[in-house]
């Protein structure tokens, strides 16, 4: 019980610590800022982070669709949104696990089968907006030399599993543990390196990726300021590349602090700059909340139950190849 209870409690203690000496150490200057807000400015924002979360659900459609699953637009958003909305509450990133209940529940897939649509889709994700950074460090002046390591490293992860994904088909094994981990990585290879799928995958991953860092746009422009788009799309990449390492829930406290930093490069004030990065994460939790309770009514409450199961008793069973309900 003390394990469950400290496997939330301190990566919640983490974020709010984080949070908390941010406003402390800026809190004059945070109050000043406020003054200048320009509301208008969250309408577009939040309608740019609806189609964002519109367009990872048609990528999650098609990364289903190529591992031989037929579901529909709705669905595949919802699943995105419920497990993103366990997420600003799970430590650990143990949300995105939440898809394999709801796609076993739905179309009576196998727990491999939803483990695979995860990583395509997390590959995606990280080396797409890996080489957005890439693209954008010649632009920015000044760039500490840990942001190429937070950059270049998940590039080089993703390269190499690209090459272990290639040669997979030559493994052969007679055990079944290590066999479940071949058919697994082999459904990830034929879902994620045919020319189609490369394409596809891609090119949306760094569309969602430039509609994420437009939410930031508006969201500088509220708070009237003139900030370079590659610094913008940097502040983007290492905010989310820092929150993919599962230190808090849904990486409150670290993206926060990231974006922050990031911005400051151009000369933006320290509380100015974290205010903007406080604000354009609130409001990308809160579509992502706002979604994820809706998606379980479309659902079904049969979510909510499963949710609590999956993650109190039989995720463990879940993960050693079983359905997990």
């Amino acid at each position: 019980m003390f394990k469950k209870i400290s496997a939330i409690v301190i990566p919640t203690l983490i974020a709010a610590g984080i949070i908390i000496y941010m406003l402390l150490s800026v809190w004059d200057e945070l109050l000043i800022a406020l003054q200048h807000v320009v509301p208008l400015y969250i309408v577009p924002a939040v309608l740019v982070c609806l189609l964002a979360w519109i367009l990872r659900g048609a990528r999650y459609m098609g990364i289903l669709k190529s591992l031989q699953v037929k579901a529909g637009m709705l669905v595949s958003t919802a699943c995105i949104f419920v497990s993103q909305t366990a997420n600003l509450v799970i430590p650990a990133r143990l949300g995105d696990l939440v898809r394999i209940f709801i796609l076993k529940h739905e179309y009576d897939t196998s727990v491999s089968t939803g483990i695979s649509s995860l990583v395509v889709e997390r590959l995606f994700d990280i080396i797409m907006v890996a080489l957005l950074g890439v693209l954008m460090l010649p632009f920015v002046l000044n760039v500490p030399q840990w942001f190429y390591m937070v950059i270049v490293a998940p590039l080089a992860i993703g390269a190499i599993f690209m090459v272990v994904l290639i040669a997979i088909g030559r493994v052969k094994s007679e055990n079944k543990y290590i066999m479940l981990i071949l058919n697994m990585l082999e459904e990830v290879r034929k879902a994620s390196l045919s020319i189609r799928s490369l394409l596809q995958f891609s090119v949306l991953s760094i569309i969602i990726w430039l509609l994420d860092v437009a939410v930031c746009i508006f969201v500088v422009y509220m708070f009237g300021q003139s900030i370079g788009v590659p610094v913008i799309i940097l502040a983007i990449v290492i905010g989310n590349l820092v929150k993919a390492v599962p230190l808090t829930p849904g990486g409150v406290g670290t993206y926060e602090l990231a974006v922050a930093l990031v911005l400051q490069l151009s000369g933006v004030e320290p509380a100015l700059a974290f205010l903007i990065a406080v604000t354009d994460h609130l409001i990308k939790n809160l579509v992502t909340l706002i979604g994820g309770v809706i998606s379980i009514y479309y659902l079904g409450d049969w979510v909510l139950s499963t949710i609590k199961s999956a993650f109190n008793k039989e995720l463990g069973e879940g993960v050693n190849g079983n359905s997990g309900r």
